[in-house]
């Protein structure tokens, strides 16, 4: 899949940014106001299906035997995606990294299930997150593309690369047009456990852009083009301002914190609140204690 490029080739476009000191003062008019604190309007929680958010909320929710969001993925990853349902479904993890505290990569970030916030440079656009294993996006916005022979380190954020766009030729900025390769896996897109694919060639293109009938909307058309999928997915997420004059940013939530998750083998267990190790599914196997000293009782 070739990368170099695609942000020029695209007709994506996006609106972002808040104002902060990097930014002159005679270029702050340029940019979008992005002030204060952002997270989606649709929490996109599940019903009667495993998992908890769902990436594309305008469907119902997926089960093992009905894939209400209707992805569209190959024969192959339709079975990965069934059989992960069908394991949460009896009180597994499936494919879900996340419970490790792992971050959950791209695109899954943006579902903006924690608080979002926008800071901009002329040369970087950063997005915040207030979860501790979610990190922060760097979207490089000084002209630069991508290496020629696309030697990056895979990250679970990916390598973004965006342009500003003054849409309207008002003189202002209006769109952000970004495009993410270079990520790691494992990924998938929400809770449900609905994958991506193993090679690492995702790219995400995103259009970034303030709604013109309400300010306090940011929309963000986000297309994802994955060997796992049968062509390329657009889903498009909204975020509500959360205003404030006096910025204070959140305390991170620490997701090692209180994980009761305990991954041994391929087997995943639970901590019960007295310490002691429990099975997470009917029949499960207890782990292999072959390196421990058994005693007669």
């Amino acid at each position: 899949m070739s990368f170099r490029n695609l942000v020029g080739a695209t007709g994506l476009a996006a609106a972002l940014l808040t104002m902060i000191g990097g930014i002159a003062a005679s270029d702050e008019a340029k940019y979008p106001d992005l002030k204060g604190y952002w997270r989606t309007t649709n929490r996109g929680l599940i019903a009667g299906g495993a998992g908890g958010w769902r990436w594309d909320e305008s469907g119902p929710p997926s089960t093992a035997t009905d894939l209400g969001q209707n992805p569209p993925l190959t024969p192959e990853y339709r079975a990965i995606y069934q059989a992960d349902l069908a394991d949460k479904e009896k009180g597994g993890q499936g494919i879900d990294p996340t419970y490790k505290c792992v971050s959950p990569g791209m695109p899954r970030v943006m579902m903006g299930y924690s608080i979002l916030e926008f800071v901009v440079t002329p040369d970087v656009t950063y997005i915040l997150m207030s979860r501790d294993h979610d990190f922060h996006r760097h979207i490089y916005t000084d002209g630069r593309d991508y290496p020629a022979n696309m030697t990056l380190e895979p990250q679970f954020l990916g390598y973004s690369i965006g342009r500003w766009l003054d849409a309207d030729g008002a003189g202002r900025y209006a769109t952000l047009v970004i495009e993410t390769p270079a990520m790691r896996c494992t990924r998938v897109f929400d809770a449900t456990g609905m994958p991506l694919h193993e090679d690492n060639e995702t790219v995400v293109q995103e259009r970034i852009y303030l709604d013109k009938a309400d300010p306090n909307l940011l929309h963000d058309d986000i297309t994802t083009i994955d060997h796992a999928l049968t062509r390329p997915w657009l889903v498009k997420k909204t975020y509500q301002r959360i205003a404030t004059d006096k910025s204070t940013w959140f305390g991170h939530a620490v997701c090692g914190e209180e994980n009761a998750h305990v991954g041994i083998g391929k087997e995943v267990y639970f901590l019960s609140g007295d310490g002691l190790l429990m099975p997470a599914v009917k029949n499960q196997p207890p782990p292999d204690l072959r390196y421990f000293k058994q005693y007669n009782r």
